[in-house]
């Protein structure tokens, strides 16, 4: 199928010819062969992508079927949310290198918890969430039911109830494609995000089971199906950061080959990772994508790239690519 690329593409492939550059260019075009083919996507976020504000393309990519399963930490989960019902009370601060520890403690006073040059509003923010996604998490519990905590973020979101504070066009939100859509999304280590602390602290204060809210074991098991039945034509791995939001899913392929012994396991069948972590100091982030054949992670033919660039330069890139932008 021929495809007309549109003015970023044709950009990309006139002058982005070498090392980085080529390489974005590059992992796109295996990217697209990928969809091409049948194969599926996951693509994982770490860090701070969604206050990065990556909804605005991401979205867009959901929509268009370019991506089929999401792993991101809990607080891209939430922090999509918060900039739909809380953008303009957001705070740049662009001199952020520049801060005494006395103006870091004025911020925190004034409820602005910063991400690099931006500041999340607590109580516009935070607090907005919780007093709806409460609610959600007591609701099931009293119907003796128990989801995941994007499960439980759907329903916040497809209830209609926060449509009174959107202050930005619903386009922008990913997470709210990715609801429409039903999208599976693995949230690995969730607890540590705020509305994790938040859940905690109703567990300690003996108002919610924490078996309410289902488990990372469960999420496991969940992606070790969802792997096994959607990977006939093969199941890309396209990774934004390091850390857990890629560390965790990419197992699923050693855990079931070796663990459970499913020798008829195919490998990620192509792997792209976006990065500025040093590959010599032991990291998981910084490791290049042949560490992961031995690993049992990748094969020695699956299409191997890495982005050695910071993720909110590249990412948009190389979606405007794929969306024939």
């Amino acid at each position: 199928m021929t495809t007309t690329k549109g003015p970023i593409s044709n950009f990309l492939e006139k002058y982005y010819l070498h090392f980085n550059a080529a390489a974005l260019v590059d992992a796109a075009k295996g990217y697209e062969a990928q969809l091409e083919k049948g194969s599926k996507m996951l693509v994982s976020l770490a860090g701070a992508m969604s206050t990065a504000e990556i909804g605005k393309i991401f979205g867009e990519m959901i929509r268009q079927d370019k991506v089929q399963i999401i792993s991101c930490t809990g607080a891209n989960l939430e922090e999509d949310i918060m900039n739909l019902v809380a953008h303009s009370h957001y705070k740049r601060v662009p001199n952020y290198r520049d801060l005494t520890p006395q103006e870091e403690w004025d911020l925190m006073e004034k409820g602005l918890n910063r991400v690099t040059d931006t500041c999340i509003p607590e109580e516009e923010a935070f607090r907005r969430l919780q007093k709806h996604i409460v609610k959600i998490w007591k609701d099931a519990e009293a119907s003796g039911e128990r989801f995941f905590p994007h499960e439980f973020m759907y329903k916040m979101l497809l209830s209609g109830v926060l449509e009174e504070y959107y202050e930005i066009d619903i386009k922008n939100s990913w997470m709210y494609a990715a609801a429409e859509k039903n999208l599976p999304i693995i949230v690995p280590g969730w607890e540590d995000s705020t509305m994790g602390n938040i859940f905690a602290s109703y567990v300690l204060k003996g108002e919610l089971k924490a078996s309410t809210m289902k488990s990372g074991i469960e999420y496991m098991t969940f992606l070790a199906d969802w792997y096994t039945n959607n990977s006939e034509n093969g199941i890309g791995f396209f990774q934004i950061g390091g850390g857990i939001a890629g560390d965790f899913p990419i197992c699923v392929v050693p855990m079931l080959y070796q663990d459970m012994e499913r020798k008829d396991t195919p490998f990620w069948s192509y792997f792209c990772q976006i990065s500025d972590s040093t590959t010599s100091y032991g990291s998981y982030s910084g490791a290049v994508p042949n560490e992961k054949i031995t690993w049992g992670k990748l094969d020695i033919d699956t299409p191997k790239f890495i982005i050695e660039s910071d993720a909110t330069i590249v990412a948009p890139l190389v979606f405007a690519y794929l969306l024939d932008m």
